[in-house]
């Protein structure tokens, strides 16, 4: 199903940095979300690339996904959380514990980015969460990440 127009407009980021294009999966019991990424030659960093067929193809950049890794969460805060940035709720990741590159991520076919929070500790003003990431493509494993973040309430 597409995002909701209320998380988009929600969202720290603009649709340019959000590039997530549909939500596939919410388990709030779970605490995991499934969206889709589309790639194309004109993501960011990818439209950068000096690409070479052999020694460098195009591909999606590892600084991208990094950088996806912090888009799932927000759709994993706002889904699963409820936590709405426009109520004055913001992430920043704390920790990367473990980012994994298994394979080049084409431009072509979508990704589909997966956020599951495995350990969360919460009070009323904060949640700290640790997540595994699982980004595909197709049948490919293409990303594999261990995280922290923390969520507060700021208020004014």
């Amino acid at each position: 199903m597409p995002l909701d127009p209320a998380f988009v407009a929600d969202c720290p980021y603009g649709p340019g940095g959000l590039l997530i294009d549909e939500l596939l999966n919410v388990d709030r019991e779970g605490s995991l979300v499934r969206v889709r990424m589309p790639t194309h030659d004109d993501l960011p960093l990818t439209r950068e690339q000096r690409a070479h067929p052999v020694k460098h193809p195009r591909h999606v950049s590892g600084g991208l996904m990094v950088h996806m890794t912090g888009m799932v969460a927000s759709v994993h805060s706002y889904y699963v959380w409820d936590l709405r940035h426009a109520d004055g709720w913001i992430g920043y990741g704390g920790r990367i514990h473990g980012a994994r590159f298994k394979a080049l991520a084409r431009p072509g076919e979508p990704m589909v980015l997966e956020c599951r929070a495995k350990e969360t500790r919460r009070t009323p003003g904060r949640v700290l969460a640790r997540y595994d990431f699982r980004f595909t493509q197709g049948d490919t494993l293409v990303y594999e990440g261990d995280q922290t973040a923390l969520w507060q309430k700021v208020e004014g």
